[in-house]
């Protein structure tokens, strides 16, 4: 073996500090992203605060132009066409998207108080414990990842090598060091967050108990699968199956019963009375659906033209000083602009696959993937989904999550698709207006949704009964 010099010719992606930014800045809720403004511009001379507020012209009355904002029209006329209108920002190319529309562009009768409260989710609430952790920067970004992948009760139901790739290509990482950052995030507050199952979020919370607790380790051990056996067999039958006494079996399913099995909720749930802060409106107009940056998420921040002005008089020492904040202050205005442009980008496509939903509601949700929505504007999946991570959208159905866009779907009996949620919605109704002395099956459920083209299975049909939180039929006599 010799040591010798080799040419070789190939490409490789690089991640520039401005990307790295911009990827940052996107996957940061709003309130994240102005704590994230606050601490640039205390740290960096050459940002400033835009205090005067920019009118965009024909911004809120439909000139032309807007169009390009809309999605298919739709028929006719109704009090949803009511809502006001913020700036159209793809009315006005020229305007940069963190400018605010003048007082005189704004309805008074528009919802400000959804504009001036922000709910503490669970997401913040983990992020806050991660940022306090002792991790790497390495595994920050994994915790963030793995964080924001967890839903609103507290449960991780990514898989872990899709969490995995959606890092790339920044992090290589592979599942057991993802697992390793988990088992991390699992010891975080509420107890029992980030768990995988039922079983392991019952787990994380008996490990918490003192050793010694009654009924501790009989009741990890039904947390394994026999506790699924409970609501059929009942307390005596389980103690039979398992050779036990009834009395220590009851002992373990009362500790069972006093542990939460969604523990996100304490946190994450919003209540119908919180407000949240909109990222993106959406309104109707003339028949057609339109979006724009909600006014209050437009960052009014610019560069300090007194400093820059000082560069060119100023000592070699203090203008390449002054040089490095401006390239800085140039960067975070490039990539508050990619922000928004992606959330627009992203949001118009959402307006355009799922305006019935916005129309006609849940049943109306056509089935939507990130890779679809991806492919269509030319984005990477990661890029998607850190773009509606903790966004909403004020529509004239309320505020939503832009995650409530999307759905999963199965083939209908017509060759079309159905979403989950739309089916979900369809059980709903047929709950809703069955006889409730004489409540349907799943399996009658399962029936009716085939005769009306949406072969679904009963075990299907369970579990998206019991994702809406709707008792059993048997469950539903008794409450009769």
């Amino acid at each position: 073996m010799k040591p010798r010099l080799q040419a070789s010719l190939g490409q490789q992606l690089v991640m520039t500090p401005q990307l790295r930014q911009a990827i940052r800045l996107l996957q940061l809720s709003a309130v994240e992203l102005e704590a994230e403004l606050v601490t640039a511009v205390e740290s960096n001379p050459l940002l400033d605060w835009t205090e005067t507020a920019i009118s965009v012209s024909n911004g809120a009355n439909g000139s032309s132009g807007d169009e390009r904002e809309s999605a298919p029209e739709s028929s006719g006329e109704d009090h949803r066409d009511a809502l006001p209108p913020e700036a159209d920002w793809g009315a006005s190319d020229g305007e940069p998207w963190y400018q605010r529309i003048g007082p005189s562009d704004q309805d008074d009768d528009g919802p400000v108080a959804e504009q001036v409260a922000d709910a503490d989710t669970l997401h913040d609430h983990l992020l806050w414990q991660l940022h306090l952790s002792p991790l790497t920067a390495r595994d920050r970004l994994i915790g963030v990842s793995l964080i924001e992948a967890i839903d609103d009760d507290g449960y991780l139901r990514e898989p872990l090598d899709a969490i995995a790739a959606s890092l790339g290509p920044a992090i290589d990482a592979g599942v057991d060091e993802l697992t390793t950052v988990l088992h991390q995030i699992q010891r975080y507050d509420p107890v029992g967050v980030g768990a995988r199952s039922l079983g392991e979020c019952l787990h994380l919370q008996l490990s918490q108990l003192p050793a010694d607790t009654p009924g501790r380790e009989l009741a990890s051990r039904l947390a394994n699968g026999p506790l699924e056996r409970l609501p059929k067999v009942g307390v005596a039958g389980l103690a039979a199956e398992l050779k036990l006494e009834v009395a220590e079996v009851e002992t373990a399913v009362q500790l069972l019963r006093s542990l939460d099995p969604r523990p996100g909720a304490q946190i994450g749930a919003i209540a119908a009375d919180t407000y949240v802060a909109p990222d993106v409106v959406i309104w109707r107009q003339h028949g057609l659906w339109r979006v724009a940056l909600a006014d209050g998420m437009r960052p009014r921040v610019s560069i300090h033209r007194g400093y820059e002005g000082m560069i060119r008089h100023a000592s070699a020492a203090d203008a390449s000083y002054l040089r490095g904040h401006l390239q800085e202050a140039r960067w975070l205005l490039k990539s508050l602009e990619a922000r928004g442009d992606t959330l627009l980008k992203v949001t118009r496509c959402l307006l355009k696959q799922q305006a019935a939903f916005l129309e006609f509601g849940d049943s109306a949700l056509r089935p939507l993937t990130l890779r679809e929505v991806a492919n269509e504007i030319g984005l990477h999946e990661s890029t998607v989904s850190r773009a509606i991570s903790r966004k909403y959208a004020r529509t004239p159905r309320g505020t939503v999550p832009l995650r409530a866009f999307f759905a999963s779907g199965i083939d209908t009996g017509t060759g079309g698709e159905a979403s989950s949620t739309a089916i979900q919605a369809m059980i709903r109704r047929l709950i809703e207006a069955e006889n409730p002395r004489k409540p349907l099956s799943d399996a009658r459920l399962a029936e009716t949704l085939k005769a009306t083209g949406v072969p679904v299975a009963r075990r299907t049909v369970a579990k998206y009964r019991e994702a809406m939180s709707i008792p059993s039929s048997q469950d539903r006599v008794r409450m009769a």
